[in-house]
């Protein structure tokens, strides 16, 4: 049952901390709530909004000017669930790198609001870092040539770090004519060419022999549509190349 007015979580969350032995008052100096234990002294403050947006968590960020326990309140909306304001693993999580308590309340018809503290304040973020992910990120930027996407793009085909290394085995094949997977993997420094040829992800490649490949028509417009890519590899290596000769030729000099 989703709430008309903020107002309407206000009687449930005081309900709450009253039960948890704090004195609690609104509206003070703007604050939505206030709750103060009386015997610890612990102050919390509690911001409110029917659904979780940027102006609530800007709003929490400022009141923790005024204290150090802030808590988020929102209505969780069983009709909306998987609405990015209802994701609320992701959003435990933000709270938690800010932090920000979050707390939810859900009505119902029939039987009394249920409240859950998602998080508490100044607890630490518990996902951490995806060592294996950014693993994964820092490959894919190093294996790319250049930067042939745009930022913001949805809907098109990228330009990954794979296509790149099919579109150069897809190249050597249309310049030699059918290729081993060995040969194919001199030609375009790819040691793992044959993987690319017998996984044949993007539809290029066939086999006509044991140990022999061709490219498909389809491979051939790709190399046709990306010369630019394949263009840019060969200056890169090129260059690599120069810079190579050249150590060589120093270190014969000295």
């Amino acid at each position: 049952m989703a709430v008309q007015h903020e107002t309407e979580l206000y009687k449930p969350i005081k309900t709450y901390f009253q039960a948890q032995g704090y004195e609690v008052k609104s509206e003070i100096m703007h604050c939505d709530l206030v709750a103060i234990h009386p015997d610890t002294g612990d102050t919390l403050l509690v911001e409110m909004k029917k659904t979780f947006n940027l102006a609530l968590l800007l709003q929490g960020v400022e009141r923790l000017r005024l204290n150090g326990s802030v808590i988020l309140a929102v209505e969780r909306n069983r009709k909306k669930a998987g609405a990015h304001n209802q994701r609320f693993g992701d959003l435990t999580e933000l709270c938690r790198m800010l932090g920000l308590g979050l707390m939810t309340v859900t009505f119902f018809k029939t039987k009394p609001p249920v409240l859950e503290m998602l998080c508490q304040p100044g607890d630490p973020p518990v996902r951490g870092q995806r060592r294996a992910r950014q693993a994964r990120l820092l490959t894919e930027f190093r294996e790319r040539s250049g930067d042939y996407n745009t930022g913001g793009s949805s809907g098109r085909k990228l330009v990954t770090a794979y296509r790149e290394k099919a579109l150069r085995i897809a190249w050597a094949l249309v310049e030699h004519g059918s290729l081993s997977p060995r040969e194919a993997a001199v030609l375009t420094e790819i040691p793992r060419a044959a993987h690319f040829m017998q996984k044949d992800y993007y539809g290029w490649f066939q086999r006509v022999a044991r140990g022999l490949y061709s490219v498909k028509p389809e491979g051939a417009k790709a190399v046709e549509q990306h010369a630019d890519i394949l263009t840019a590899w060969h200056q890169k290596r090129a260059a690599a190349q120069t810079v190579a000769e050249a150590e060589l030729i120093y270190k014969g000099d000295h």
